[in-house]
C-alpha cells in the first residue's frame, strides 16, 4: 500500500530530509509535487497560489501549503492530503478535523457533498480521497438495491430475424451475397443507458486507485450488477445525454455529481499534470464563508431576520450606468427596523505582534464601501479563532462619519456558540 503524506495549511514539505517542524517528502515524490505546482502557476484559476516553494537556509527546497485543502494523488498511488490549520479551544484531533471538513463541504450549494455521512466511516484511518470514494459507494449501492433504470436503446445490427426498420444502403453493402441477413435498426429496452455508463467507468477508474480493502470489495460487488452496462467512452457527451434524455431519475443525481468529481475533476478549480492522477482542492476562504452562512441561517430566527447570502444589490457606481457589483458575503436585515448589518468572512490567521493584527487595508476599503452603500452602519469581519490574539476586549474600529467594523472569531469546533454569540450583537 502506497503511503500518504499529510500536512496542515501553512506547514512545509521538506525534500528528502526529516527536519523538526517540516513533514519529510522523497525527492522524487517532492520533484513531481514541484513540477505540478509550477505547470499550473501560470493558469488563470484563481492565481492557484495552493502552494509555495521557496528555499531556506540549511533546509534547502521547501513546499508549503496554502489556504487550499484536499488530496493530490499521484499516478504510483502516494497520497498528498492537506488539512486545514484549525485552533480551538477543544482538542484538535486528526479525525476531528476531517469531520469538520466534511461539514463544511456539506453546506456547499450544488454538489454531491451535501450527501457526505461520516458517522459510520473511520476517518481518522481513511484520507479524503478514500473517505469521498466510500460515498460514492454508498449513493451507488442505493441506486442497485432499488434496481438500475432502463432506457430504449437504439441499435443498428445485422439480424437474421428482421425486426425495427431495414437500413437500405447498409443493407446493400453488407448482405447484397446473404439475403438470409437483415442489417436494421431497432430500439431495445435495457440497463445501457447513459446514466449507468457513467456509473460503472467511475467504479472501474475507483476500482483501480483506491487503496482501501473495503472499498475494493464493495467496488467489485457493485461491477456485479453492471455486467450488461458498457462503459462510457465519451464522458462529456453522456453527461450531456443525461441532461437532454431525463431531468427526473432524482435516485442517480448525487451518485452523477460525484462521477463528474471522479471522471472530469469538477471540483471548485481544474488542475493538470503529466505524473498527478487526482485532484481534489478546496479554498478554505469558500468553506469557511459556506459554512459560516449556513449555521447562521439556520440558528437566526426567520420571523425576526432576513438573510441574504452573496448579496448582488448595489454596484459600487451608479452612473452612467451600474458598475463594480459589491457581493458581501451575509447581509442580515431586521424587518422590524430594517437595520442591516454586513457580515464579511475572511479565512485568515490574525495576529496580534502584527500591525493592525494583519488585517488587510483593501478588505477594510471594502467594508468601508459595503457600509456606505447599504446604509450598515455596524460592519462584522469574521475570521477563524487563531492562538496569536488573546481577545481581552472587543475588537473594533470606528470612524468620525459614524461607521463600525468589528472583527469577531469563529471557533469551528465550537460553532453553533460562536454564531450564537454573533446573533446576540445583531
Amino acid at each position: 500500500m502506497k503511503k500518504t503524506y499529510q500536512i496542515t495549511e501553512y506547514s512545509s514539505f521538506a525534500r528528502g530530509k526529516n527536519i523538526t517542524g517540516y513533514t519529510y517528502l522523497p525527492n522524487y515524490i517532492f520533484d513531481i509535487l514541484e513540477e505540478f505546482i509550477l505547470s499550473n502557476k501560470n493558469r488563470d484559476v484563481e492565481a492557484l497560489e495552493f502552494m509555495n516553494i521557496s528555499v531556506r537556509k540549511g533546509i534547502g527546497k521547501v513546499i508549503t501549503a496554502k489556504n487550499y485543502v484536499g488530496i493530490i494523488e499521484i499516478k504510483d498511488g502516494t497520497t498528498i492530503e492537506i488539512l486545514p490549520k484549525i485552533y480551538s479551544q477543544e482538542d484538535v484531533t486528526e479525525a476531528k478535523v476531517k469531520k469538520l471538513v466534511m461539514d463544511m463541504l456539506k453546506t456547499l450549494r450544488k454538489s454531491p457533498y451535501k450527501s457526505l455521512q461520516v458517522a459510520n466511516v473511520s476517518v481518522d484511518k481513511m484520507n479524503i480521497f478514500e473517505i469521498f470514494i466510500r460515498m460514492f459507494i454508498n449513493e451507488v449501492l442505493l441506486i442497485v438495491k432499488k434496481g438500475l433504470k432502463s432506457n430504449y436503446e437504439t441499435i443498428e445490427s445485422n439480424e437474421r430475424v428482421f425486426k425495427g426498420k431495414m437500413k437500405f444502403a447498409q443493407q446493400i453493402k453488407y448482405n447484397y451475397a446473404h439475403k438470409e441477413q437483415s442489417y436494421v435498426e431497432y430500439d431495445e429496452f435495457n440497463t445501457n443507458c447513459p446514466e449507468n455508463k457513467l456509473l460503472k467507468s467511475t467504479l472501474l477508474y475507483l476500482y483501480k486507485n483506491t487503496h482501501s480493502l473495503k472499498n475494493k470489495n464493495d467496488i467489485k460487488m457493485l461491477l456485479n450488477s453492471f455486467l450488461e452496462v458498457e462503459k462510457s467512452i465519451n464522458y462529456e457527451e453522456d453527461f450531456n445525454r443525461i441532461i437532454e434524455a431525463d431531468r427526473n431519475k432524482k435516485d442517480y443525481t448525487t451518485a452523477l455529481l460525484w462521477s463528474k468529481i471522479f471522471l472530469m475533476g469538477k471540483s471548485f478549480t481544474s488542475f493538470s499534470g503529466s505524473k498527478i492522477a487526482f485532484v481534489l482542492l478546496f479554498p478554505m476562504e469558500n468553506l469557511f464563508e459556506s459554512y459560516v452562512a449556513e449555521v447562521l441561517r439556520r440558528n437566526l430566527n426567520k420571523s425576526a431576520y432576513n438573510i441574504s447570502i452573496q448579496d448582488k444589490t448595489h454596484h459600487l457606481f451608479d452612473e452612467p450606468n451600474k458598475k463594480f457589483l459589491l457581493k458581501p458575503d451575509i447581509v442580515v436585515k431586521n424587518k422590524k427596523d430594517n437595520n442591516i448589518v454586513i457580515l464579511d468572512t475572511k479565512w485568515k490567521l490574525l495576529s496580534g505582534q502584527k500591525s493592525n493584527y494583519s488585517i488587510s487595508q483593501s478588505d477594510m476599503y471594502q467594508m468601508y464601501a459595503y457600509s456606505k452603500k447599504y446604509g450598515a452602519e455596524n460592519v462584522i469581519l469574521l475570521y477563524p479563532n487563531t492562538e496569536k490574539i488573546i481577545v481581552s476586549k472587543p475588537i473594533e474600529f470606528k470612524s468620525k462619519d459614524g461607521i463600525s467594523v468589528k472583527v469577531r472569531f469563529i471557533d469551528l469546533f465550537n460553532i453553533k456558540e460562536s454564531i450564537n454569540q454573533l446573533i446576540i450583537e445583531l
